[in-house]
């Protein structure tokens, strides 16, 4: 056996134990103690960090550290995480970027030049596109770092009615359409209110948190609440089904007839219908609001004032 693959051996061996004497590393690679006296040298050399006891009953013991032990994978598996890097491609900022290009580089670094050509070749031929976003997003990895740590946030935010002060506790981020949003319990109206993280302009303070919150996982799991639940009668044009099963929004409320048109007949919560409404004004003749009253007289306003808009002087 090559010493490089001894090395290596030793090195997961003393790794997963922490704690261990000499000769048990020469009872378990059947080797001598002085030989392995020599191995542990040369593992501190590497960076390993490795703590000698002195004593009848000392040993060595593996130091706490943020270095992994070497991870051996098959060509195959180096391509798949290229493949999975893919996907963050087009996000301009990531919860954790400079250690992303990290660990690509030295992945790619230790490939053969075979293995190099196609993880090349699979760049080039597949991509998981988003629209490329000019917008920075520099408190990203500080608020997935406070929904991790189970913080509770006050933050600056740009809304609607300009920059106020929030009072929050984070569950997550998640990536949509190229841009970052938060999922976040808002203390002051008592309930879970999506954020768009890029609109955060400031963490102003972080405090510690005693309460249990629902993490993302669960917050994607659970069911919609409806507060306030309306009829949604929508007539859909073939068009009007095809883009409307686009919509993540709508696509499961959708029902297909045999033609080829379709309808949406469901309960919502009222809360949604100015949400909602820019979705069926894209839509156009293409979809017939039947219910509720209050998205028609919505969707009316907004003719008007586009029309107002474009309205000739005579």
């Amino acid at each position: 056996m090559s010493k490089a693959k001894r090395l290596l051996d030793i090195l997961l061996f003393v790794s997963a134990k922490k704690k261990f004497t000499a000769q048990e590393v020469a009872d378990e690679f059947n080797i001598s103690i002085r030989t392995v006296h020599r191995y542990i040298l040369d593992l501190s050399d590497m960076g390993l960090p490795i703590y000698a006891e002195q004593g009848r009953n000392g040993g060595y013991t593996v130091l706490t550290s943020r270095l992994l032990p070497p991870i051996l994978f098959t060509e195959d598996e180096v391509v798949s995480i290229f493949f999975a890097f893919q996907s963050l491609h087009y996000y301009r900022d990531l919860p954790f970027n400079t250690e992303i290009k990290s660990a690509s580089h030295k992945l790619y670094s230790s490939l053969e030049e075979e293995a190099k050509r196609k993880v090349d070749k699979l760049q080039s031929y597949i991509a998981f596109w988003n629209p490329k976003r000019a917008i920075e997003t520099p408190l990203l990895k500080a608020v997935l770092e406070a929904a991790i740590e189970n913080k509770n946030l006050h933050i600056q935010y740009e809304s609607k009615s300009g920059t106020t002060t929030k009072y929050i506790h984070p569950i997550g981020v998640y990536a949509h359409d190229g841009l970052w949003y938060m999922p976040a319990f808002d203390f002051t109206k008592q309930k879970v209110l999506l954020f768009r993280v890029d609109r955060i302009f400031s963490i102003l303070e972080r405090e510690e948190n005693k309460e249990e919150f629902l993490n993302l996982e669960e917050w994607f799991g659970n069911p919609y609440e409806i507060k306030q639940p309306i009829r949604l009668h929508v007539l859909l044009s073939i068009e009007g089904v095809r883009q409307c099963k686009s919509e993540p929004n709508l696509e499961d409320l959708v029902i297909i007839k045999e033609d080829g048109t379709g309808f949406i007949d469901s309960i919502i919560d009222k809360g949604e219908l100015n949400f909602i409404s820019s979705l069926f004004y894209r839509l156009g003749v293409h979809a017939q609001i039947v219910e509720p009253k209050e998205l028609i007289n919505i969707l009316r306003q907004q003719a008007k004032d586009i029309l107002s808009m474009y309205q000739e002087n005579d």
